[in-house]
C-alpha cells in the first residue's frame, strides 16, 4: 500500500504576501483608479470651501492635512471595507482558505495594495492645498512616512469592518460611516471643536497621520511630536492589521 504524498510546504510570509499584493494591484487598477480620482477632487473641493472660512494658521494647517489623508481614509478604510464585505459575501474567502498562504499575506497584500492607490491622489491634495492657503511645501516629504502609517492603520480597520459584518450592505455602511467621521474629525480644525468630540477624534486611527503632517507645515516644526504622532499611528496600525488577520481566520472557517 503506497503512503499518501506529503503535502506542499506552506507558502513563506514576505513572498506570499508579494504575490496576493500584485494580484491585488492588477485586479483593482482598473476599477479603483476612477474612484481615487473622485476622492482627490473631493478632498480639494472641500479644501476649496474652508478657503471662505480659514485664512491660515494653524486652523489651515489643520484642513490641508485632513484633506490629504482623507484621500487614504476614502480608498484604504471606505472601499476595502466593501472589498472584504463582497468577497465574504460571495464566497470568495474560499478560494483563498484553500491557498497555502498565511492570513497575514491575504490581509496584509490587499491592504497593501488598496494604500498604494492612494499616494498620488494623497500628494496632488497636499500641494494644492499648500497652494491654496499659502502653506510651506519643504517637509513635504514627510508624507513619505504619513501615507503608509496611516495607510496601515486605516486599511487594517477597513479589513476588520468588512470581515466581521455579516452582510456586504452593512460592510459598506461600515465604511461610509468610518469614511465620514474621517471627514468631520479630520478636516475640521480641532480648536473649533466640543470637547466630547475632541476626544472622538483621538480614537480615529488617522488622526495622528493628520496630525504629524499638519506640523510638518510649520516653518520651523516640532520633530519631536511628528515623530510621536508617526509611532503612535504605526502602533495602531499593527493592532489593526492583527484585528483584520484575527477577523480573516474567522471568516474563513465560518
Amino acid at each position: 500500500m503506497r503512503e499518501p504524498a506529503p503535502l506542499a510546504a506552506r507558502a513563506r510570509l514576505l513572498p506570499a504576501l508579494a504575490a496576493v499584493y500584485r494580484a491585488q494591484l492588477s485586479r483593482a487598477r482598473v476599477a479603483r483608479i476612477p474612484l481615487l480620482f473622485v476622492a482627490t477632487f473631493q478632498s480639494i473641493g472641500i479644501m476649496i470651501l474652508m478657503r471662505g472660512v480659514v485664512d491660515g494658521g494653524s486652523e489651515a494647517r489643520a484642513v490641508v492635512s485632513g484633506a490629504s489623508v482623507l484621500v487614504v481614509a476614502f480608498v484604504a478604510l471606505n472601499l476595502l471595507a466593501q472589498y472584504f464585505g463582497q468577497l465574504r459575501a460571495s464566497g470568495g474567502l474560499d478560494h483563498y482558505a484553500t491557498l497555502p498562504v498565511p492570513p497575514a499575506a491575504v490581509v496584509l497584500g490587499a491592504a497593501g495594495a488598496y494604500a498604494s492607490f492612494t499616494v498620488p491622489g494623497t500628494i496632488v491634495t497636499a500641494v494644492a492645498g499648500s497652494v491654496l492657503f499659502g502653506l510651506p511645501m519643504v517637509h513635504l516629504w514627510v508624507l513619505v512616512a504619513v501615507i503608509p502609517l496611516s495607510g496601515a492603520a486605516l486599511a487594517g480597520l477597513g479589513a476588520a469592518l468588512g470581515l466581521l459584518a455579516p452582510r456586504p450592505e452593512l460592510a459598506t455602511l461600515c465604511g461610509q460611516l468610518g469614511m465620514s467621521a474621517a471627514l468631520l474629525l479630520g478636516v475640521l480644525p480641532p480648536e473649533r471643536m466640543p470637547a466630547p468630540v475632541a476626544y472622538a477624534r483621538d480614537l480615529l486611527p488617522s488622526t495622528y497621520g493628520v496630525e504629524a503632517l499638519a506640523r510638518a507645515f510649520d516653518d520651523h516644526p516640532d520633530w519631536l511630536a511628528v515623530l510621536v504622532n508617526l509611532g503612535v499611528c504605526a502602533a495602531v496600525g499593527v493592532v489593526s492589521l492583527a484585528a483584520a488577520t484575527w477577523a480573516y481566520r474567522r471568516a474563513a472557517v465560518q
